[in-house]
């Protein structure tokens, strides 16, 4: 059995990893209360009272755990990661798993040290039941060759909930590194793309003057020998929506196309993860709230059997360079 533990409780995508572990068998060891968000271990201490609250050098320290997991402030989070792996654990950890340069060098050079897996969970495919469907259809070649994927990532900014770091671009890496990686992630996935290139990008502060260092939108064009991709970005979500953010993506294909509509069908259907298939053959929309996650499962047995089949390193790794590049060479617009 996998024993895992949390180390880093700053995003509430930990809720996520630990969930997702427990249900691919794992067993919580436990984790370290240390965060910049109280509310969030509030809610890990009502969600799993039988955890223990342990030190964090403690939990790096014990060889009976195999697992740490992060989601800490994003500039920590490599940090983080490297001490894990030099203690003989795996990692899992939040999107941004780096925020530099220097940092992915680092990881790099720590993963083939120590031979440890060095996994980013992008919960916007990998927790997402229409995203794992679609990556099933476009596997089965239902839409035939994929040529461009168009995602964009809308989010609610629910601002009285957020801490001092989430409005610094060295703490949380820039709106691309920080939330743009998930779509740079399906680009690649979808695709089928082991590398890309950054053709443009963009980032703007359009409604928050009172943080001029903050970036509540970003955009960026993409391509690879196999497609191209545009990605867009942003902290606009009206309060009237029912849900953090309406996140789509679209996927095209020689032979037809796939939209999913993966948190809401606005004026539409009841629910979450909507898939809308167009082809020769039919047009039809696809309820995929009973599709199974499949990256815990993966992970889980990756780290048994030093196998990469949840996700390879070399797409880790190249989802972290391309959207520091992205976001290195980023045009501002907007506001300044």
């Amino acid at each position: 059995m996998l024993r895992f533990a949390v180390v880093g409780i700053d995003h509430g995508h930990t809720f996520d990893h630990v969930k997702g572990l427990l249900a691919a068998g794992g067993e919580f060891v436990g984790y370290c209360p240390q965060t910049s968000v109280p509310a969030l271990r509030e809610g890990f201490e009502k969600t799993y009272p039988d955890a223990p609250q342990i030190e964090r050098e403690k939990l790096f320290d014990d060889p009976s755990i195999d697992v740490i997991c992060i989601s800490a402030i994003p500039r920590d989070r490599a940090g983080l990661a490297i001490r894990a792996m030099r203690s003989g654990k795996d990692v899992m950890t939040d999107k941004p798993g780096v925020t530099t340069f220097a940092q992915l060098e680092e990881v790099k050079r720590t993963v083939a040290e120590t031979g440890k897996i060095f996994s980013i969970c992008f919960s916007e495919r990998h927790c997402v039941r229409s995203a794992v469907k679609a990556g099933k259809l476009v596997a089965e070649g239902a839409i035939g060759k994929v040529i461009q994927t168009l995602g964009v990532g809308p989010h609610r900014l629910q601002l009285p909930t957020r801490p001092d770091w989430f409005f610094d671009p060295e703490a949380f890496g820039g709106i691309i590194v920080d939330i743009a990686s998930h779509q740079v992630d399906q680009f690649l996935f979808y695709t089928g793309s082991t590398t890309g290139e950054v053709i443009a990008s963009s980032i703007g502060n359009f409604g928050m003057p009172d943080k001029p260092a903050f970036e509540d939108f970003g955009e960026v064009l993409l391509r690879s020998d196999k497609a191209a991709g545009y990605v867009r970005v942003d902290w606009f979500t009206p309060e009237a929506l029912p849900t953090w953010g309406d996140g789509r993506l679209t996927i095209l294909g020689t032979e037809g196309y796939i939209e999913l509509r993966k948190y809401i069908d606005i004026a539409g259907r009841p629910g979450k993860d909507h898939l809308f298939l167009v082809n020769g053959k039919e047009m039809t929309h696809i309820d995929c709230s009973g599709e199974k996650l499949d990256y815990f499962d993966a992970f889980t047995a990756d780290v048994g059997n030093r196998t990469q089949t949840a996700m390879t390193q070399d797409h880790v790794f190249e989802v972290c360079r391309l959207s520091l590049e992205a976001q290195a060479k980023a045009a501002r617009i907007g506001a300044r």
